[in-house]
């Protein structure tokens, strides 16, 4: 007889799981967290455009895995990305030296798995991406963070570090660096500070792995050349996403790399490919309209920008401490050293503001308990305004930061 009792699945289920999600129930009204870009400049029209051509043309290849272009990707897109590295990074590299991934994650994913083993050690930044943080976590990997100055990963700490565990007999696996607008800082490294990376990397025998996505949104469009390209390839590996420049929910990242390490990526890559219809949408998008797509959008960002620096200044005066950024979408905010920003993240969510608190971005949890990134890409200005009125109205409620709030009219009056 069949036993009519439930399977517990979760009884099951494998050891070493991250925790379980959380249910998603929509957005907070105020959303400062993620990466999300401005809505109003994913370009619509241009992208529907494109589909109709590029599937009228070549729809049929849909036919077969990886558009007869081989596992590499869509190749007009590769051919894309060759030229626009070129002439935006100074990177030589040919087609077949470019990867296209489902977002720049999965290219993390991918470099990560065959660089790294648990109990290995990496060189990271001490302010950076959480998702690489995260990622290190649940290998088993070791991420030492090195401190960061206004011009970011400070090579007299990094020099020590390598110096330290030569010493010690540990060789990192590689340096992961954001040097072309950091993430959360958004700083950039200038030409003789890669040149000075480029020089102890070389000397202690440890790769490079740059992170290159938010590189398009500069405010002034200059910067200077992608440290893959300084080493001409040699001892770097790159990867880059469209996801800040187009739009991130089509989930198309890339990675550059020589063929004796891509050759090893690719055999990990065991997707049957990345999605097709979006790679065949931005080639053709982006062929006829990339140059003159990104600097809309970063004029339309830095104009966030300038609300939200305003917007704190007004509202927490000099109790908000915050650099301008060279570009990108995020603001690293320092409040008063009282203030504990994971508390903080709490008490705004249940008042509608979501904001990513400072230890989460960070291997110096102490360093960054007072401190928070906010992406201004998404919300309105409007919006911008009145979160960050709310944001302030709490953080004087359970910190007594700021003292009073200024005396400016309340943004939900205007």
């Amino acid at each position: 007889m069949t036993s009519t009792s439930a399977i517990d699945l979760t009884a099951l289920l494998a050891p070493g799981l991250p925790p379980p999600a959380v249910r998603w129930t929509g957005f907070a009204k105020y959303n400062f967290v993620g990466g999300h870009n401005d809505p109003s400049f994913v370009p619509v029209d241009s992208l529907i455009e494109a589909s109709t051509t590029v599937l009228r043309r070549e729809g049929q290849t849909l036919a077969t895995y990886g558009l007869n272009s081989g596992p590499l990707g869509y190749r007009p897109l590769r051919d894309f990305l060759a030229a626009k590295l070129k002439g935006h990074a100074g990177i030589s590299c040919s087609s077949d030296d470019i990867l296209i991934t489902s977002g720049s994650l999965q290219a993390m994913d991918l470099v990560n798995g065959v660089f790294l083993a648990r109990g290995d050690t990496v060189l990271i930044e001490q302010e950076t991406y959480g998702g690489a943080l995260t990622r290190l976590a649940r290998l088993g990997v070791n991420a030492v963070g090195i401190p960061l100055d206004q011009e970011g990963l400070r090579m007299d700490a990094l020099e020590s570090a390598l110096s330290e565990h030569k010493r010690r007999g540990v060789r990192p696996k590689f340096i992961y660096t954001i040097p072309t607008v950091q993430n959360p800082t958004g700083t950039i490294m200038g030409a003789e500070r890669r040149a000075q990376l480029l020089r102890l990397s070389r000397a202690h025998g440890v790769p490079i792995f740059e992170d290159e996505c938010y590189s398009d949104l500069i405010w002034s469009g200059e910067r200077p050349p992608a440290l893959y390209a300084m080493a001409q390839g040699q001892g770097v590996v790159h990867i880059g996403s469209f996801s800040k420049s187009v739009a991130p929910a089509l989930r198309v990242g890339y990675i550059v790399a020589g063929w004796d390490i891509l050759s090893r990526i690719l055999a990990l890559k065991t997707d049957a490919g990345s999605g097709a219809l979006e790679q065949m949408v931005l080639a053709e998008f982006c062929r006829a309209h990339f140059a003159a797509h990104v600097p809309t959008l970063a004029r339309g960002l830095r104009a966030k920008l300038e609300t939200l620096m305003e917007a704190l200044r007004e509202q927490f005066g000099t109790a908000a401490e915050f650099d301008d950024p060279k570009g990108g979408i995020f603001l690293w905010v320092k409040l008063p050293d009282t203030v504990d920003t994971l508390k903080l993240a709490q008490a705004a969510l249940a008042a509608g503001v979501a904001l990513n608190p400072g230890p989460e971005w960070s291997t110096d949890k102490a360093y960054s308990r007072c401190r928070l990134r906010l992406c201004y890409a998404n919300l309105e200005p409007a919006a911008i305004r009145e979160g960050v009125a709310t944001l302030a109205e709490v953080c004087r409620r359970e910190f007594g930061v700021p003292s009073r709030i200024a005396n400016v009219a309340h943004p939900q009056g205007r």
